[in-house]
């Protein structure tokens, strides 16, 4: 008996259709997730442009992002720590423009992460790897 066959004797075919479906559904989920996250990396800026101008700005936890406004149409976003919060961006008659999701994460690219079993060691290579202070 092989491996597959056993499992099809386990399962019932209406559970192994089930567990298909679901692990379909998790990654279309995490897929709109994504879709709905700004991403920015720690320590660095991103600008956002819109198509009206701003009359207030809401992070929902500033110790994580930082939102400046720049011009009318134009906010500076600031990864602080890493984490999730979100972004709320009202015009001037308190309609949502943005109300998005932040994720503040490492820079990939120039990052190395060192695993020794529980312990993690964060260096930061650009060009010599050096390591990276995680902040408080």
């Amino acid at each position: 008996m092989t491996r597959l066959s056993g499992l099809k004797a386990l399962l019932p075919r209406s559970l192994r259709m089930l567990a298909i479906a679901g692990l379909a559904g998790a990654a279309v989920s995490t897929a709109a997730m994504a879709e709905d996250t700004i991403r920015v990396e720690l320590d660095y800026a991103r600008v956002i442009k819109l198509d009206r101008p701003v009359s207030r700005v809401i992070i929902g936890n500033s110790d994580i992002a930082d939102a400046a406004v720049s011009d009318a149409q134009t906010i500076i976003l600031t990864g602080k720590k890493f984490g999730t919060t979100n972004l709320v961006i009202l015009d001037t008659d308190g309609s949502a423009i943005v109300d998005e999701r932040i994720l503040v994460s490492l820079e990939n690219k120039n990052t190395l992460q060192i695993y020794r079993q529980a312990d993690r060691q964060i260096m930061s290579c650009t060009p010599n790897c050096e390591d990276f202070e995680l902040p408080e």
